[in-house]
């Protein structure tokens, strides 16, 4: 394994790290903002499906860090797909919770999703032009 491969890793890695981090303090502030107006916690339940599609959509990043430990140029490509989207999908919906919830979540989504994968999707995008 080269040093290239390793240092992509290492950058996908960071953006599944930073989308795990986003949304944990989006359910912070999530609670924050409940608690002050309503003065008290929220009764949250979750049904079977939605734990599992939550779960399925957040371990997807892990794939797509799993996908750069393979040399191969295939496994590249589709790493850079599936990471892209998943950035996308990620500050997108981290834009739209903050015109909920405030600026801070979008700010949030900006600095832990989209500003690593980019860099994630910019060193992905150069090994394969090498």
């Amino acid at each position: 394994m080269n040093k290239d491969a390793n240092r992509i890793t290492l950058f996908w890695l960071t953006t599944a790290v930073g989308a795990v981090l986003f949304v944990t303090l989006q359910l912070f502030f999530f609670l924050n903002g409940y608690v002050i107006a309503q003065g008290k916690g929220p009764n949250i339940t979750f049904e079977t499906n939605m734990l599992w599609m939550f779960s399925a959509y957040y371990g997807t990043w892990i794939v797509t860090v799993l996908l750069t430990l393979i040399d191969s140029t295939k496994a590249q490509w589709l790493a850079l797909i599936i990471g892209t989207l998943l950035v996308a999908l990620n500050t997108l919906g981290g834009i739209v919770d903050g015109m909920r919830d405030g600026a801070h979540v979008t700010f949030s989504a900006l600095f832990f999703i989209t500003l690593p994968g980019i860099c994630a999707m910019v060193a992905t995008w150069r090994a394969l032009k090498k």
